[in-house]
């Protein structure tokens, strides 16, 4: 999916920034894996992240990004002071795997660890800390479909906060092909040429982002 909210450049930077605030809030608040992620999918940062706001992907540390999910969503400011460490941690590998993810995907974080329990992203490090991170990413993403099974036009269209009227007015297919492609009901593959070109401007992607593999 080529439809990202914000360029390359900055994803090293939100990598490390998520993974130390897992990091910091599991580690030196003490916060167990699976809260922490309870709150940060609850709070406005996940989704200020997700949309690539310039404060929080250039603007704040990973310290900071915990400290604000826990005052935003428990009222109470962390006082832990964060731990030194010569190498990264589990918890830093799993908040620095998933950013890569969701950037990649362009999936919320709230749909992501609706698949991926902390317990499972715990035990994939096992396996994938060491591995180039496109091998997490497939991992994840074969998870993640199987789990929504949603069609590219689904995932795309919602992703770009697109109506399925409205796509059907702005492109001029009609409603019924684009509700019948996401049902699977029709194959969009076979669609016009025409046809996935006007979708595909309006949802700005390409006309390969659309086909099912």
């Amino acid at each position: 999916m080529t439809i990202r909210a914000y360029q390359e450049i900055y994803l090293n930077k939100s990598q490390s920034a998520l993974g130390d605030a897992f990091d910091y809030a599991i580690n030196a608040c003490s916060i167990p894996g699976e809260n922490f992620i309870k709150l940060f999918t609850a709070s406005s940062v996940s989704k200020r992240l997700e949309n690539g706001e310039p404060a929080i992907l250039a603007g704040k540390s990973g310290i900071e990004i915990a400290a604000e999910v826990i005052i935003e969503t428990t009222g109470k400011q962390p006082e832990a002071m964060p731990e030194k460490r010569f190498e990264r941690s589990r918890e830093y590998w799993i908040g620095w795997a998933v950013c890569y993810y969701q950037w990649l995907s362009g999936r919320s974080f709230s749909e992501i660890f609706q698949v991926l329990s902390f317990e499972d992203l715990q035990n994939m490090y096992h396996m994938l800390h060491e591995a180039d991170i496109t091998k997490f990413a497939d991992i994840a993403d074969e998870r993640i479909r199987e789990h929504f099974k949603d069609t590219n036009l689904k995932r795309i269209r919602t992703f770009f906060g697109c109506t399925q009227a409205e796509l059907a007015k702005r492109s001029g297919v009609s409603l019924r092909s684009i509700q019948m492609y996401e049902q699977r009901n029709k194959d969009i593959s076979k669609a016009s040429a025409e046809s996935l070109y006007r979708i595909s401007k309006v949802l700005g992607c390409t006309i390969e982002d659309l086909l099912e593999k």
